[in-house]
């Protein structure tokens, strides 16, 4: 690795150490601007129904996801993977872009942006350096396979890897992974979005 490789690969592990220890405290701070959003702007019935057209796929996309990955196992080129390297990640995206409509509020998308940036971006790079560490044909699958924004068609394993390309969704992986949780907390959220603003304004006072 030349000197120029040296000072990116320094510069990334920082990055992904920073964004390690402010993980956590920006989660608070994202829910703290979510109550605080909810409790200044009552929800709108269509800004909350029109948040469904991302947060179902989203929902509907990291389980399908979490029903083929096998981690660190297997490079997993099938399902959601053969069209996007990042189905759960792109599947998270959704979801939080789906919120941030339903609340009709840009600092919480904002927010959730910056999220993305901050520490998404540095997990997908460290995963990825991994995977490719791991997996020879790492970087093959790359060449077929973009990161986050998914190909129309699929571009999975290549032909003579048989045994990866007959890969089927399992849900004995689906509830491995515990993805059914991501429901459980859309559900609560969307609960929130409902009746936690009537609930409030009966010990306090709400702008109306």
């Amino acid at each position: 690795m030349n000197e120029t490789g040296t000072v990116q690969s320094g510069t990334m592990e920082a990055w992904q150490r920073i964004a390690r220890r402010i993980r956590v405290p920006l989660g608070f701070v994202t829910a703290a601007l979510y109550l605080f959003e909810l409790w200044r702007n009552p929800p709108h019935a269509i800004a909350i129904a029109s948040s469904l057209l991302l947060v179902l796929p989203g929902l509907w996309l990291r389980g399908y996801a979490a029903g083929y990955v096998k981690k660190n196992r297997e490079l997993t080129q099938t399902g959601p993977y053969a069209y996007t390297r990042n189905p759960l990640y792109l599947g998270s995206i959704l979801i939080a872009a789906g919120f941030a409509v339903a609340l009709l509020s840009w600092p919480v998308g904002a927010m959730l942006a910056a999220m993305f940036l901050i520490i998404y971006v540095p997990v997908i790079a460290s995963e990825e350096r991994f995977l490719r560490s791991t997996f020879p044909d790492f970087e093959a699958y790359c060449r077929r396979v973009p990161r986050l924004i998914p190909r129309l068609s699929a571009g999975g394993a290549a032909p003579d890897e048989t045994e990866v390309s007959t890969g089927k969704f399992s849900l004995e992986l689906y509830l491995r992974h515990r993805e059914y949780n991501a429901a459980i907390g859309a559900a609560l959220l969307y609960l929130s979005l409902l009746f936690l603003r009537p609930a409030l304004g009966l010990v306090v006072h709400v702008p109306h």
